[in-house]
């Protein structure tokens, strides 16, 4: 995936100008930045859903296109009705044969692959329960197996962790995470919350006011980088052994007063 000299802008705003970016097979990119900085319009830049401005974007040789099965998307959490009567089994078979049009004749090596998807991501034990019935970390996993299903190069996550738990946004960034790591996949992360996917991350594209920084979670999470990229102080402070990013008390960052990306212990960025 790369982009040269990529800039989108909607009228006189512009969302980030002049980005040169490659994101390799195996890599794991975070894409960070308070609401409103341009994370989801990225994404889909990248799906063939929003034209850039100006630049050019290849997607494994070519441009980016609607329907790209080289591409997996995983979408915003969003929970089923509890009276949905899509099996699990069904919601990830889509990712296997849901771009196939009319009646499909599902054999032997239908039902092994969505059995295959289905233990990947821990999810066997509920797989002929309704999706309706499952939690929201349940659901997660299922449209991280329906996403995969293709073996896409690139795996596009859009703020996947909402409305998880602690335990279930580590277990859905490690899920992610191998699939980067054990499958190759190009991964690009969109969230607010570095702290669960920070031991999967490579390298950080940091969007603020039509900016943007590049680099290790090391380089990018620093007071004096985001200072500059906001363009006012910005401190990343230790607290309790944690670091947590903030503005000054009369500082507004991208429309709030306070923009945090949750804390990561010093450990971690040393």
């Amino acid at each position: 995936m790369t982009l040269k000299r990529a800039t989108l802008a909607y009228g006189p705003r512009t969302l980030w100008e002049d980005l040169n970016l490659t994101v390799a097979p195996g890599e794991f990119l975070a894409v960070l930045g308070a609401n409103g900085s341009g994370k989801t319009s990225f994404l889909k830049t990248l799906l063939g859903m929003t034209q850039l401005s100006s630049g050019t974007l290849m997607l494994d040789g070519a441009p980016a296109r609607r329907g790209n099965r080289t591409v997996g998307y995983v979408p915003q959490q969003k929970n089923f009705a509890p009276d949905t009567p899509l099996r699990a089994r069904d919601l990830v078979g889509l990712g296997v044969d849901g771009d196939k049009w009319g009646f499909r004749l599902r054999g032997r090596s239908y039902r092994a692959r969505v059995d295959e998807l289905l233990e990947q991501v821990g999810a066997t034990s509920y797989g002929n329960i309704p999706v309706g019935m499952l939690s929201g970390g349940e659901q997660q996993r299922l449209r991280i197996a329906q996403a995969v299903a293709a073996n896409p190069k690139i795996l596009l996550c859009d703020e996947p962790l909402l409305s998880l738990d602690l335990n279930h946004q580590k277990e859905v960034s490690a899920l992610v995470g191998r699939q980067a790591k054990d499958h190759g996949a190009a991964v690009v992360f969109v969230t607010h919350e570095i702290n669960p996917i920070l031991e999967h991350v490579d390298r950080v594209l940091y969007l603020a006011g039509g900016k943007f920084t590049l680099g290790t979670p090391q380089e990018v999470m620093r007071s004096e980088v985001l200072s500059e990229l906001y363009g006012t102080r910005v401190e990343v402070l230790a607290l309790d052994g944690r670091l947590v990013v903030v503005g000054g008390p009369d500082t507004v960052l991208d429309g709030h007063a306070l923009d945090t990306l949750g804390s990561v212990t010093e450990r971690e960025l040393s």
